[in-house]
């Protein structure tokens, strides 16, 4: 038999190895983030890439359109052109993760595990550092589900828009890798919320629940109570998801034979 060492090595899954013009792809990325390079800066032209990294143009070429295929850098021709460091924006990085998670067959109580985690803390960081603008834009969106839907479609509406507001926290987070997670999840709770059409059937206590806690959030926010604005944020969670694990129920009830 052989050694236990020799079995783990042979069983040891290999990564797949990258082609040339994605790993100078890479290493352009490295070389960017060791300048200190910043959005809106040029990059060096294709001959200098060349040399520097000792590689021919076909390849440069490649790598430079990997980089551009990922919101990297931005190329524009003509007078002033070239090809420019360029930021990934907030909408494009969580259409590509939310790529990631296409097939995989996330639940309601998938999202609400984290969502339960990391919102009651962004709110206890938020109390009390709102701008008076911002306090007025989460004020106008519970207004839009204080009278209950006449159909189907307004019914939807205010699903969306009852998660707008937990949006529009996340924009303000003090801590911009929570903010765009809470934000990713937000997105993902849409979406699945859109096409499981986890609106039907109307559920009246979802909606004054939501309403209730929103309404009371928003008072500890302009207070400036912490401890009040995390509490409140926990047990919305909580709620939410017990709630909306029923109407997840229900969907998924349409689709299995009677």
């Amino acid at each position: 038999m052989p050694p236990a060492t020799t079995r783990s090595k042979a069983e040891k899954p290999t990564e797949p190895r990258l082609s040339r013009p994605a790993r100078v792809a890479e290493a352009i990325k490295d070389w960017v983030v060791e300048r200190g390079m910043q959005a809106g800066d040029r990059l060096p032209s294709e001959p200098e890439m060349m040399a520097h990294f000792g590689m021919a143009k076909g390849t440069i070429r490649e790598a430079m359109r990997i980089l551009e295929a990922q919101g990297l850098i931005k190329t524009r021709t003509g007078p002033g052109g070239g090809s420019f460091v360029h930021e990934v924006s907030r909408t494009r990085a969580k259409a590509l993760l939310g790529n990631y998670f296409y097939f995989k067959n996330l639940t309601i109580g998938d999202i609400y595990q984290m969502r339960r985690a990391l919102e009651p803390e962004n709110a206890a960081a938020l109390a009390g550092k709102l701008s008076p603008e911002v306090l007025d834009q989460l004020a106008e969106i519970i207004a839009l589900y204080q009278v209950p839907a006449r159909t189907q479609d307004e019914e939807r509406e205010q699903h969306i828009a009852s998660l707008r507001f937990h949006a529009v926290l996340a924009e303000q987070a003090r801590n911009p890798l929570l903010g765009f997670v809470i934000d990713f999840m937000v997105k993902l709770l849409s979406d699945i919320t859109t096409y499981r059409q986890l609106y039907t059937p109307v559920n009246p206590e979802l909606r004054l629940r939501g309403l209730d806690f929103q309404t009371r959030l928003l008072a500890a926010l302009r207070e400036g109570d912490a401890g009040a604005a995390r509490a409140i944020m926990k047990a919305h969670m909580e709620t939410a998801w017990a709630l909306m694990g029923d109407q997840e129920a229900i969907a998924l009830s349409r689709f299995l034979p009677e």
